[in-house]
């Protein structure tokens, strides 16, 4: 709990008891009350969590009254502290029953109603000048029933009809689901980022709301409903404006917060939903697995491409993800994306895609006079430069030679050349994860499921659909390097080596640099500098289509330490030694590749626990928490459909018992 400061005073000087605060109630419509729908009343409020943030405190009295009327209670204010300049700065609601009432001389004394009960929220105003919630307690010492008929007097105030109903121009479907913001707290603790302010009524900012269509809202409500109840550790966090509208949403369920823990080094976030304008405004947070597949690792849903939206979702997501940010973020080249990352992950090296800026040179340079020229010029100055001077050098001179050194585009790539061309990223890992290569493009995680047009509320279908795809993929792709053996040729010991450990995606990659170890045809030293050794390896590569040249990579190789370093850089690009590193080793007579180039994030016995085998319908039937799961799952889906009618819930009750008789009759085999 945050220390108070010195001018912060309590109501009381004394410690107030619950039987001697005043009651409070609200007068006029709070804040929210003209958005919760037209019964002026929050549909099926969530339970009050610590962390929550609200407006006012008007707002926190709302929320929680309407949370006690729908679970069959009454609300009171148990006490309010106030600064010495009057303005209250935390406060204490209780349930009605809360406390005991002072003793009366009475001749009659009224009977006593109250039990001591210890519902309660505690709440208190922060530096973001938000009311967060800080302590709950949900338990009541007494019955509670919101069928019961009672009467409450701080429910007087959520009559039918009293309420202003949402504003004529937001979708039927906004209405069917009202939730309050859930915080999410940076990992400074420094809380949640600001908000643009937005005009509502007729002309909605489209930058502060999601602009829902009727049945999306039911769609995000019953796919987090019903995730959440088959997957207990399915997380979600939504973002409300100031009206009380949905304006950004984060979700990740189980496998994706425990496979950052296995692949979180490098993340993409694809944002070409946003850019694209999709009618699904996706933002996806993209790893790599061990086989070089994507993995998702969290989506967000935002208003738009502000930097309040990005923060806020990027913020979300790591907080997820236990505040263990990527050692390397890439994004595409936006500089709201840009001043968002650097906020939220500092200390991340953060890389602009290559391929997507390279895919813009039609659309950017295709009006200029000698555009095919430019671009062979441009290629060849990202993709085939060894060196940062030969970049700047080559780069200068297509410039020059062109004319074109005012063009905007142009000059906003070469500022942004550091994040970018390949020649500045050789000593950031990447994992495969940035094509460095000509014409390299890799797919979005969605493609094929996710299109332009795909409507929100048909999308978490898409969405299902192409996780299990994947996952399935992921799953064959186990069992085949598991079980499935290469017939190697005796070419390299190195091969024999890697076969061993690496899966079979990872290693035909590897396969690749051992074949060209051949195309290498000179291998020479060219100094050495005590147990540094440098060698020159030639190599005839393709620079343009049927054309041929021969480059010098430099090699340096440490003979202590077994450190070698190719100016290709391709170890820190790809995972794998390249075909000069490996030329090296092989000539100082090395058989095995030295053990920090092994890395464990491609190996196919690592055991994984998010990774299933399928000795059950792809549940591990030797691990105890997987049988549990697993059982949990089945039961209630057996539950969902056994309580909608009396048939049916008599058939469940007997097949049951039927089925636990059978299980008492198994003796057990220890496992």
């Amino acid at each position: 709990m945050a220390t108070l400061q010195m001018d912060e005073v309590s109501l009381n000087s004394e410690p107030v008891y619950d039987d001697e605060a005043e009651e409070f109630e609200i007068e006029g419509d709070c804040a929210m009350t003209e958005y919760v729908g037209q019964t002026g009343i929050i549909q099926n409020p969530l339970p009050p969590a610590v962390g929550m943030e609200f407006e006012s405190y008007e707002d926190v009295y709302y929320f929680y009254n309407c949370y006690a009327k729908e679970q069959g209670f009454g609300v009171r204010v148990s006490n309010t502290w106030y600064r010495k300049s009057k303005e209250r700065y935390r406060g204490k609601l209780s349930c009605s029953s809360a406390g005991f009432k002072k003793k009366s001389e009475a001749n009659r004394p009224r009977p006593e109603t109250r039990t001591g009960c210890p519902a309660m929220i505690k709440f208190r105003l922060m530096e973001t000048k938000r009311w967060r919630i800080i302590e709950v307690e949900l338990e009541h010492n007494h019955l509670i029933s919101p069928t019961s008929g009672k009467f409450y007097k701080s429910h007087k105030t959520l009559g039918a009809g009293t309420k202003r109903p949402l504003q004529a121009d937001v979708a039927e479907g906004v209405q069917t689901i009202r939730l309050f913001r859930t915080v999410i707290i940076d990992s400074d603790g420094s809380g949640n980022a600001d908000v643009n302010d937005g005009t509502y009524g007729n002309n909605v900012d489209h930058y502060n709301q999601l602009r829902f269509k009727e049945g999306d809202a039911l769609a995000v409500h019953n796919y987090f409903c019903s995730s959440q109840l088959m997957n207990p550790n399915f997380l979600y966090s939504i973002d409300l404006n100031e009206k009380g509208c949905l304006r950004n949403i984060f979700w990740a369920d189980a496998r994706s917060r425990v496979a950052y823990g296995y692949f979180g080094d490098v993340v993409a976030i694809d944002t070409a939903c946003l850019t694209d304008k999709y009618e699904v405004p996706l933002v996806s947070f993209i790893g790599v697995n061990h086989h070089g597949h994507r993995v998702l690792l969290g989506c967000g849903l935002v208003a738009g491409e502000t930097i309040e939206s990005y923060i806020w979702l990027f913020r979300a997501w790591l907080t997820c993800m236990l505040g263990r940010p990527p050692q390397a973020i890439i994004t595409a080249q936006c500089r709201t994306l840009q001043a968002a990352v650097a906020d939220v992950f500092p200390r991340a090296s953060h890389c602009l895609c290559l391929s997507l800026i390279m895919q813009k040179i039609p659309e950017k340079l295709g009006g200029l006079l000698e555009f095919e020229a430019i671009k062979v010029a441009l290629n060849r100055a990202v993709y085939h430069s060894l060196r940062v001077d030969e970049f700047e050098t080559t780069w200068e001179k297509m410039i020059q030679h062109f004319g074109i050194g005012d063009h905007r585009w142009l000059q906003a790539l070469y500022e942004d050349r550091k994040r970018w061309v390949p020649v500045y990223l050789k000593d950031i890992f990447l994992a495969g994860m940035f094509p460095n290569q000509q014409n390299e493009v890799v797919a979005p995680f969605f493609d094929g499921y996710l299109h332009r047009n795909t409507p929100l509320k048909f999308f978490f279908d898409k969405y299902d659909q192409a996780l299990r795809t994947r996952q399935q993929k992921e799953a064959l792709a186990n069992l085949e390097s598991r079980n499935l053996r290469f017939v190697l040729k005796p070419r390299c010991s190195f091969e024999f080596q890697l076969e061993k450990l690496y899966t079979n995606d990872i290693f035909k990659k590897f396969q690749r640099e051992v074949e060209g170890i051949y195309s290498c045809f000179s291998t020479q030293q060219k100094h050495a500098d005590g147990h540094i050794l440098t060698y020159i390896v030639k190599e005839q590569i393709e620079v343009e289509e049927n054309r041929r040249e021969t480059r010098d990579y430099e090699v340096s190789f440490d003979t202590t330490e077994m450190e070698v370093f190719c100016v290709c850089g391709l170890f820190n690009f790809k995972g794998y030694l390249c075909r000069h590193s490996l030329a090296v080793l092989n000539q100082n007579g090395m058989e095995e590749i030295p053990p920090q180039y092994i890395l464990s994030r491609w190996s196919k016995d690592m055991k994984r626990t998010y990774v299933l085998d399928h000795g059950c319908n792809g549940i591990d039937i030797n691990n105890p928490v997987h049988r549990y799961d697993h059982l949990y799952k089945c039961i209630v889906q057996v539950v969902e459909e056994a309580r909608k009618s009396q048939d049916r819930y008599k058939d469940a009750i007997q097949a049951l018992d039927e089925i636990l008789n059978k299980v008492h009759l198994i003796e057990d085999h220890p496992v």
